[in-house]
């Protein structure tokens, strides 16, 4: 099964020597799980944050290791962004009393297996979720939340948003069922690199859903592409500039990459679409740091900003190795290995999931995770999840692959090195045991950190704020041994 996918996880920026990056927003081009302090005030900027309003938990001795988020998935797009490789389909008048039998059905049967988490994050992603009737998501945040326990903090629930018209006019009805956080894909304040990029709204349009959303949400978040075409410094700096004097709290930042498959890499194949060159990008991506933390939304994972408090719960959920499920189609999850079967406390096995089979049972005793990869076409996903014969079937799962201390280790490595913070050593060693001494027990950590590329501070690894660019090929470098 592939690694974690960046679900709305932002991914890392393209940077000289750390191999290709990322950066492509998805269907509504939003952020990973959402993506300033502001000085213009637009919209809602003096709204005190509501009760759900989220800023990074604090963790306990236990590491919080009962708690776990939700990425529901909506697939559909009213488009599909030339850039955009996930797992998207054009509109086609979804039914929702089905949508909402099936979410409900993988939710419940979820449970079933997994009943002792604890839920502090809701993420709506896609696809474009803000085009759900604002009754169903209510339905699904309705289920959910009778379902699980709510971990300790503040609840997110987080929807990703199209600033277009139509979907603006729902803001105040998805905010009415529940959603406290609005990441919104703006993409770009320049209508030709909006129409490059494949959007169907202005940047006239842009402005005005961010003012609705402040007005709507505590908390909004608002993406943008950079290392477009023919972007220069002094372009990109006018740009980011613009949308920091806007005043929201979270900025998700994506260097355009062209991904196999798409539209551009087609355009790209053909000699029609050229990016920026690698030092061009690198810049670029210095001159994003050093402009957001002048204006007090400082990186706090590589390509996320955020004012204080203001940081994204279910992305950071990712990237401290908590748990999460991915439900709707193609929607990735990591879950214990143990699950409640039938009753009953156990590893899945075999004869309570057919994903599980002709894996041997030294490779299942020795699972700390699983690995899961929901049904990828929406009517495969729906049939499972609305026509399972068995609990497990119902979930809509596919795939679940059974990870060991190390491989569970190595992606919380690399995930955990990508926040500002870095990687926390007390949390590891809680979830692998004595794996985690053996995983980072290498020369390669003692190099790294005499070439200043990870510094130890504390109980933490720290990738240096100048080579936070790199954060990828030094992890890779740490875990080669």
């Amino acid at each position: 099964m592939a690694p974690p996918p960046d679900q709305r996880v932002s991914p890392p920026p393209t940077a000289p020597a750390a191999g290709a990056g990322d950066g492509r927003g998805g269907g509504t081009a939003g952020a990973a799980g959402s993506p300033a302090t502001g000085a213009t005030g637009r919209g809602g900027a003096d709204r005190a944050p509501d009760a759900h309003a989220s800023g990074p938990p604090a963790r306990s001795d236990r590491a919080e290791e009962d708690v776990f988020g939700l990425y529901i998935h909506w697939p559909y797009c009213t488009r599909i962004c030339p850039y955009c490789d996930f797992n998207v389909y054009k509109s086609r008048s979804p039914d929702p009393a089905l949508w909402r039998h099936a979410l409900q059905s993988s939710l419940k049967a979820h449970h079933a297996h997994w009943p002792n988490l604890r839920l502090a994050s809701i993420f709506f992603g896609g696809g474009t979720p803000s085009l759900m009737p604002p009754g169903l998501v209510q339905d699904v945040i309705d289920t959910a939340t009778g379902l699980w326990p709510a971990a300790p903090g503040r609840l997110e629930i987080n929807l990703e948003a199209n600033p277009g018209s139509a979907e603006r006019a729902r803001f105040a009805d998805f905010a009415a069922a529940g959603v406290n956080r609005l990441s919104l894909g703006v993409q770009a304040l320049d209508d030709a690199a909006l129409a490059l990029l494949g959007r169907d709204h202005s940047a006239a349009e842009a402005l005005a859903a961010l003012d609705t959303a402040r007005a709507c949400f505590a908390r909004v978040s608002a993406d943008l592409i950079y290392a477009r075409p023919d972007q220069t410094p002094a372009a990109w700096a006018a740009e980011l500039d613009a949308m920091i004097a806007l005043g929201v709290d979270h900025l998700s930042l994506y260097q355009l990459t062209i991904e196999p498959g798409t539209a551009f890499a087609a355009k790209a194949a053909r000699g029609n679409l050229r990016p920026p060159d690698a030092e061009r990008t690198a810049d670029l991506y210095a001159l994003t740091q050093a402009r957001t933390a002048a204006a007090g939304l400082p990186a706090y994972e590589i390509s996320n900003h955020a004012a204080p408090a203001a940081e994204s719960r279910h992305n950071r959920l990712y990237w401290q190795g908590d748990w999460y499920a991915g439900i709707g189609p193609g929607a990735h999850g990591r879950l214990p290995a143990r699950a409640q079967i039938d009753g009953a406390d156990g590893a899945v096995t075999t004869g309570d999931a057919d994903h599980a089979g002709g894996l041997d049972g030294a490779r299942r005793a020795a699972a700390v995770a699983l690995a899961t990869l929901a049904h990828r076409r929406p009517q495969a996903w729906l049939d499972a999840a609305t026509g399972g014969t068995t609990p497990w079937a119902a979930t809509g799962i596919a795939e679940a692959e059974p990870l060991d201390a190390v491989a569970r280790g190595e992606e919380m490595v690399m995930l955990g090195l990508r926040l500002a913070e870095g990687l926390d050593l007390d949390a590891l060693a809680r979830r692998l045991g004595p794996a985690a001494g053996r995983l980072l027990a290498s020369p390669a950590l003692a190099r790294a950190v005499a070439a200043g590329l990870i510094e130890r501070r504390g109980r933490r690894l720290v990738v240096p704020a100048d080579k936070r660019a790199l954060t990828d090929a030094i992890a890779t470098r740490l875990l080669a041994g």
